[in-house]
């Protein structure tokens, strides 16, 4: 009587139920699969941090006690399937029984439930299991918009602030902190080199000799594997170490410099105080709900200011759950959309960082380097040059997917698609988050020393985003020209004669046409 125990790469929590009990007739099954692998072009830190965090959770369990099959991307048996893979192993055991944790990508989910629905009618026991990680459910969402056509963010953070009682007074239960529920507007300061940036705490790790197995596996990348010397944590004593660091080191100037971008004139300083846990976090070595306690209780002892912590809190509280809800309530079918109906193809810039545009050159080179960019340069640089240029939504959807570390279709699927694309159709975004050169002159220092200037329209050095940015709002005018939001552009537009906006047009198509050279 065996029961089989399947737990995916991003499901490596050693808090969870499951191991309180060691038991002789149940395997804990972890795979190493092509078919994680391939289904998006990944980058190689990524391929490497989950491989190596998944080899260590299975020594975990063994020392532990448990029962543990771990098939490798080289196991000679290795079927390179999730569901073939299975298949042998309930065969190989002569199990009686499987179980696995709810999936967090429809994919997953749909493979494993038709998986299991198949296995039951041939007389296996099957199960599911809650993670045991997220502060909400995932159809919470969708029951509080209920038939809203916009999902507002700032509502379903409220919701699960008063629900979890997270930064709300004492003496008023239902009022927050500082009498206020968010901060935001105290949270976007530029950087100019002070207060210094902390230097880097994670841990060291050598991933050279599973690197050599993923690369002569067949294993196809992109990105430098070994930029930080692997220093995206194996574990939950290592993550732990991260959350501590940060809460001591960084988040006293997270709030005021959360939005911050800094280029080479103020050390293009790629983290500042951002925490970089939403990797450990996404796999489960820390629990949001500690993540939050860890930054309140901060607040509470007087160690970081009230706009740090609910701007942190804000992220894992708010966004981050919220976005999960928006995910399983549109799909599937939400990775498809393409509201805008653009299409054009990623300039090649994207795979090198090789581009003459200092802002894009700093955030895509960082992301190929480290794998990681913060949440400004993933929406209001990278993104909103994408959505201007009319880069294609699926294309654009597929290298956030693979580029970044902490990238899983869940959180980054409506982030992509919704946040930053508008591909949706507006069910996040009460409008499109674009920029001219302006904002991003006045969040970092990177138009110093490009080589376009950021003041001109019209013309070879002018800055690419400005004309684009006017363009892209004259293309869509039908379809965001009602938008409250926006009205102030169209008021500009109407404002310009005839042959202002051809030239404004002649000059985006021209920046289109030779997106590989910008």
């Amino acid at each position: 009587m065996t029961t089989l125990r399947l737990i995916l790469g991003d499901q490596l929590n050693p808090e969870h139920s499951w191991y309180r009990t060691v038991r002789d007739d149940t395997v804990y099954v972890l795979m190493e699969i092509r078919q994680e692998t391939d289904y998006t072009l990944h980058h190689a830190q990524k391929v490497l941090a989950i491989f190596a965090a998944m080899r260590d959770f299975a020594r975990h369990l063994r020392e532990a006690g448990h029962r543990v099959r771990f098939v490798a991307i080289d196991d000679p048996s290795n079927r390179q399937s999730l569901t073939a893979n299975l298949d042998a192993l309930v065969q190989h055991y002569q199990a009686t029984a499987f179980a696995h944790q709810a999936p967090d990508e429809h994919r997953l989910d749909a493979q494993l439930s038709d998986w299991c629905q198949a296995q039951a009618a041939r007389g296996l026991q099957v199960s599911v299991a809650d993670t045991e990680h997220f502060l909400s459910a995932r159809d919470e969402a969708a029951r509080l918009f209920g038939d809203s056509r916009h999902w507002l963010m700032e509502r379903f953070y409220r919701h699960m602030r008063q629900h979890h009682r997270v930064l709300m007074q004492a003496d008023a239960p239902r009022q927050p902190e500082g009498g206020q529920w968010n901060f935001d507007h105290d949270n976007r300061k530029a950087w100019s080199g002070t207060p210094a940036a902390p230097a880097d705490w994670r841990h060291h790790h050598d991933h050279r000799a599973l690197w050599a197995t993923i690369e002569a596996s067949g294993v196809r990348t992109f990105g430098d594997p070994q930029a930080d010397d692997g220093r995206w944590p194996l574990n939950r004593q290592e993550a732990l170490a991260d959350l501590e660091a940060f809460v001591t080191q960084a988040l006293p100037h997270f709030g005021d410099y959360q939005d911050a971008l800094s280029g080479e004139a103020s050390g293009r300083q790629w983290r500042l105080f951002h925490s970089l846990l939403s990797f450990a976090l996404n796999v489960k070595m820390l629990q949001p709900a500690e993540v939050i306690a860890a930054a309140e209780g901060a607040f509470h002892s007087g160690r970081v200011p009230l706009a740090a912590a609910e701007g942190f809190i804000r992220q894992i509280l708010g966004w981050r759950e919220y976005v999960r809800g928006v995910y399983w309530a549109h799909m599937p079918g939400y990775t498809e959309r393409n509201a805008l109906s653009h299409h054009l193809p990623l300039p090649a810039w994207f795979w090198t960082g090789e581009v003459k545009m200092a802002c894009m050159r700093q955030a895509v080179g960082q992301s190929l380097q480290h794998a990681y960019a913060h949440h400004i340069q993933r929406l209001m640089v990278i993104g909103n040059f994408a959505l201007l240029a009319g880069l294609d939504a699926q294309a654009v959807h597929q290298w956030y997917l693979g580029v970044y570390i902490d990238a899983f279709e869940w959180v980054e699927a409506p982030n992509t698609l919704g946040m930053s694309q508008f591909a949706d159709g507006g069910v996040i975004a009460t409008k499109p988050y674009v920029s001219s050169a302006a904002y991003l002159d006045r969040m970092g220092d990177h138009c110093k020393g490009c080589a376009y200037q950021r003041k001109e329209r019209l013309g070879e050095r002018a800055c690419p985003f400005n004309a684009l940015y006017w363009d892209f709002h004259l293309r869509h005018a039908e379809l965001l020209r009602r938008n409250p939001r926006i009205g102030m552009v169209y008021k500009q537009i109407d404002k310009m004669d005839a042959a202002q906006r051809e030239a404004i047009a002649t000059q985006a198509d021209t920046w289109r046409a030779r997106l590989d050279t910008l």
